[in-house]
């Protein structure tokens, strides 16, 4: 009774070892990788973000958003991301000039339009009118993207403007010109598209004299650099194009 005993355990810890092999591994915990995306970029990205996680199943992207020349700073200062995303290229180049980020890759293009209140109640229906006395214009800072092309087209207008107040991303100027405590502000074109009916746009044909464009790049300090370019790959690829073009966003 002893050996068959013995030969009975040895089958069922042979059985039980051949069900284990056979079962499916546990499930993946997944991966994660931080982006810092520009201000502007907000609606596509996580639009972009959640599409990307539907189609890579474990991975998980994490954004955050503010100014371009904001997230230079933070970066350069140590703050963990995978993935970089500018409203222009002077900031990328920052990065690249330090060797934190790699070959960016343009995705993506923006111009600048007027926002107004629902209704326009200061009449704006040109860029000059922004100079207009008793016109309350609020424009990004000069080292903000929006900010630095909003000065391109005062150079290229001869208007110059005198801001009520300068602002560290465009979505503050969205904010205050949605709000009803400005009477105008210089964002992108598809921040007015992303806004819904909190405000309106005023389309100038000098917004042409400042296209910014928008590159990407995954950064050298990632701590997943496959699943970083992977993602940046998939912004400039057909999936991510057709989530900005219907944002509004130009062609690279």
């Amino acid at each position: 009774m002893t050996g068959r005993r013995a030969l009975a355990a040895v089958a069922a810890v042979g059985l039980l070892l051949g069900l284990t092999a056979c079962a499916p591994a546990a499930p993946d915990q997944g991966e994660q990788i931080t982006v810092f995306a520009a201000a502007s970029l907000t609606a596509s990205f996580t639009e972009i973000a959640a599409a990307y996680e539907a189609e890579h199943p474990g991975s998980t992207i994490a954004l955050n958003f503010a100014g371009s020349s904001d997230l230079v700073t933070q970066i350069t200062e140590g703050a963990p991301a995978d993935v970089f995303a500018s409203a222009d290229t002077p900031n990328m180049a920052k990065l690249t000039a330090e060797d934190l980020a790699d070959q960016p890759v343009d995705f993506a293009s923006n111009t600048l339009t007027i926002a107004v209140p629902p209704g326009n109640p200061a009449r704006i229906t040109s860029f000059a009118d922004l100079a207009r006395s008793g016109v309350k214009t609020v424009v990004c800072a000069p080292q903000v993207p929006c900010g630095a092309a909003a000065a391109t087209v005062q150079r290229a207008t001869g208007v110059a403007l005198s801001p009520v107040s300068e602002e560290s991303s465009v979505t503050a100027v969205l904010g205050k010109v949605s709000s009803g405590e400005a009477d105008a502000g210089l964002v992108y074109v598809t921040d007015v598209q992303s806004a819904g009916t909190s405000v309106q746009g005023v389309p100038f044909p000098e917004s042409t004299e400042a296209v910014n464009r928008y590159p990407i790049a995954a950064l050298t300090a990632s701590t997943n650099p496959v699943l970083a370019h992977s993602f940046a790959q998939y912004v400039a690829g057909p999936s991510g194009q057709k989530i900005l073009q219907a944002a509004g966003f130009g062609t690279p």
